[in-house]
């Protein structure tokens, strides 16, 4: 029977249904890594019950949606029960994509491939899409598990909870630290609170701990990469990010430094045009007085339409990393990356 759940009862719910699984689950909302860990959820309690084949399909609005109907009526002679994933990265399946999905949802309620439990991953939906036919007909049939976004002013709580289920608890002037250091980023805080868990033992994190191992694990070689931008050493920063990706460093993280730089170009670059003085501004934003001549000199090839261009090039990457195509740039977030801090180190122009 259709209904919507929560996120914190999910698990609840799951463990509940013992040895049953729903035929559709819909994953739904803006937060990618909660979806992504939600949707594993319910792959690993198919996998319990004997599920032992999967197809992923991520499918915007020029498809190929005829997959879904191939993958519900054709049955592999190898397994009996099969997961279909289904991934609409911008919630937009458009005129023939709703009605596959339409035409899904009816193969579902006539018992066609009942061997066979979908998950559809859906960011959130805006309040014209949940009024499309073909939501309402997912809604009709769907578990539908309603993915939160987590604010800047929760963040702290959700780290804290993650801490404690690699039994560890973390003191509030090192968590706000943190959280500090992530700036909101929820894959950002997901990566370093994987690293503090495989750094530190069971037990209690205090502020010395996570500063010392921030050292450790080279946090600083992201300020170098954002140092090498700002002083205009293109070479030198693509070779750091190549280093930062191949050790795993988390994409957001560093994306979340650079945009940061580039915004605080573009505050000094607006004041600049004002006419204020610029070394007080610095202050106020609490440049290190070693790294201010690393802005000015930004700012010499730098103007503030450019610094515009900027911020909406590093917005578009976001937006790839979470899934979302954008049009003109490259399906890479690494590579176009890449193109924003050669751009950043150059004059804006790529």
């Amino acid at each position: 029977m259709a209904q919507h759940i929560k996120y914190d009862a999910f698990e609840a719910y799951l463990k509940k249904q013992g040895n049953h699984i729903d035929r559709l689950y819909c994953v739904m909302g803006e937060e990618l890594l909660l979806r992504n860990e939600t949707v594993d959820f319910i792959r690993q309690h198919c996998r319990q019950l004997g599920f032992s084949e999967r197809v992923s399909l991520v499918l915007e609005a020029n498809g190929p949606w005829q997959k879904i109907q191939e993958n519900l009526h054709n049955t592999s002679l190898f397994a009996e029960q099969k997961i279909l994933e289904i991934t609409l990265p911008t919630g937009k399946p458009g005129r023939v994509g709703g009605q596959a999905l339409i035409e899904m949802v009816e193969a579902i309620q006539k018992g066609f491939a009942n061997d066979t439990t979908i998950i559809l991953n859906l960011p959130k939906l805006d309040k014209k899409t949940q009024e499309s036919k073909w939501y309402k007909a997912i809604n009709q049939v769907a578990i539908t598990i309603n993915i939160p976004q987590i604010t800047r002013q929760q963040l702290p709580n959700w780290m804290r909870q993650r801490f404690a289920s690699q039994q560890q608890q973390i003191d509030d002037d090192a968590l706000h630290y943190l959280a500090d250091k992530v700036e909101g980023n929820l894959f950002a805080a997901h990566q370093e609170i994987l690293k503090l868990g495989l750094i530190h033992e069971k037990g209690n994190i205090n502020l010395q701990s996570i500063e010392a191992s921030v050292r450790d694990v080279a946090r600083f070689d992201v300020f170098q990469l954002t140092d090498a931008m700002l002083k205009g050493d293109a070479k030198r920063s693509i070779r750091i990010l190549q280093c930062l990706q191949d050790e795993g460093e988390a994409l957001p993280l560093i994306l979340t430094m650079i945009t940061r730089e580039i915004r605080t170009l573009y505050a000094l670059a607006f004041h600049q045009r004002e006419g204020k003085n610029l070394t007080l501004l610095m202050n106020q934003l609490r440049i290190f007085s070693s790294r201010q001549s690393l802005f000015l000199s930004a700012l010499q090839r730098l103007s503030l339409v450019k610094l515009i261009g900027l911020i909406q090039h590093a917005s578009d990457i976001d937006r790839l990393f979470k899934g979302y195509p954008v049009e003109g740039r490259l399906k890479d977030a690494w590579q176009e990356t890449k193109r924003l801090i050669i751009k950043v180190a150059q004059d804006g122009i790529l």
